[in-house]
């Protein structure tokens, strides 16, 4: 088996949170939305019935933990959880939060315009709340 890498284009898309006890979890560098990624840490895993029961057990678990920090952060009205995977194949969830309003309200993020880069600074101070948030959900 081969080691875990995350996707190039998560990679080139997210900036690092941290890891958790399954996932490494990114941030989307899209400054329309709050954005959290979960990918589970196995390679070669595609769907979520294709991980362990206890993989899969992780899995839901951290994504509430994500997904209560995420809420907690934003003040969201409401978190979108997903997993599609039909143009980055490799597990992973998303954790959005969205707020009435935003730029794609009430529809779904995907394919909504071009993405919008945070500037660094924030980028940074985003991750870091979001990271410390995790610390007390």
């Amino acid at each position: 088996m081969r080691p875990f890498q995350l996707d190039p284009r998560l990679r080139a898309d997210t900036a690092e949170v941290g890891t958790l006890g399954l996932c490494k979890l990114v941030m989307m560098n899209d400054r329309r939305w709050p954005w959290l990624i979960l990918v589970p840490q196995r390679p070669d895993i595609t769907e979520i019935h294709d991980l362990t029961p206890l993989d899969q057990t992780m899995l839901t678990f951290e994504t509430c933990l994500v997904a209560k920090a995420l809420k907690t952060v934003t003040k969201a009205e409401k978190i979108n959880v997903g997993a599609l995977g039909n143009i980055v194949q490799m597990l992973h969830v998303h954790v959005i939060a969205r707020h009435a309003g935003d730029p794609g309200w009430p529809g779904p993020v995907w394919g909504h315009g071009q993405r919008d880069p945070y500037d660094p600074e924030v980028l940074d101070a985003k991750r870091r709340a979001f990271a410390n948030a995790l610390l007390t959900a």
